[in-house]
């Protein structure tokens, strides 16, 4: 006779215990909330990255900008090997 409700009981704290303590349980809640906070920065910051590209490629694509083509040729004709020296031409004009 007591047999059905100790077995309800049992289920009902086990079932409760995974509620609040298990893998997908409250407790669990509060990492995901600070894993999905960390990933929503992470989100934000590739997307000023992605913005700020996609603007230099638009300032390259139709008119080059001459100042952008004047960096990236720097960046990219002064560059040498380890311990050498690189010096500019003075400018045309």
């Amino acid at each position: 006779m007591l047999v059905l409700p100790a077995l309800a009981l049992a289920a009902v704290c086990y079932f409760g215990a995974w509620a609040v303590w298990g893998g997908r349980g409250l407790l669990a809640l509060e990492g995901a909330r600070a894993e999905l906070a960390l990933n929503r920065q992470t989100l934000a910051s590739l997307q000023a990255d992605n913005d700020r590209m996609r603007h230099r490629i638009a300032l390259l694509r139709d008119d080059a900008d001459p100042d952008l083509v004047e960096e990236l040729a720097r960046t990219v004709l002064l560059d040498g090997a380890p311990r050498q020296v690189a010096i500019p031409r003075a400018a045309r004009r």
